[in-house]
């Protein structure tokens, strides 16, 4: 079952790719924030439309998630601008593996220090040295 996860992340992760070398474009046609806005748009009607025929949580109990926990739409909007405008400026590579460099680095501290309720795991001399390989490929690509 972990396969399949693994599998999955790397579609993710190429479809995060192929998202913002296609929404560099959109941004040059129609505009940064307005590429940005039009991603959330058709999304969030995507997503409404998955949510009325298969979803089964209670959205009503947003009130009571943690304050913190709603900060996700926010961090989703500057993840997404920031592509659209880094894109075209370096290049779906370089914008990538700064990507994943920044992702790695925080998702370590994270676990290090087990913020938001995720399991602790240490940091440890691979995991350093992981970073330590995308910055030198993050140099080299540069």
């Amino acid at each position: 079952m972990r396969y399949i996860a693994y599998i999955f992340a790397l579609i993710a992760g190429a479809a995060l790719s192929l998202e913002g070398a296609i929404y560099a474009e959109l941004g040059n046609t129609i505009g940064k924030l307005e590429t940005s806005f039009y991603n959330f748009l058709f999304g969030s009607i995507i997503v409404g439309l998955l949510w009325l025929f298969f979803g089964k949580g209670k959205i009503s109990y947003v009130t009571e998630a943690p304050k913190w926990s709603l900060l996700g739409g926010l961090l989703g909007v500057v993840y997404l601008t920031v592509i659209v405008i880094s894109v075209p400026l370096v290049g779906v590579g370089i914008t990538m593996v700064s990507v994943i460099l920044g992702q790695l680095i925080t998702s370590m501290v994270i676990e290090h220090f087990g913020w938001f309720g995720i399991s602790r795991m240490r940091m440890n001399k691979e995991k350093i040295l992981s970073v330590v390989c995308m910055i030198i490929a993050l140099i080299l690509v540069f």
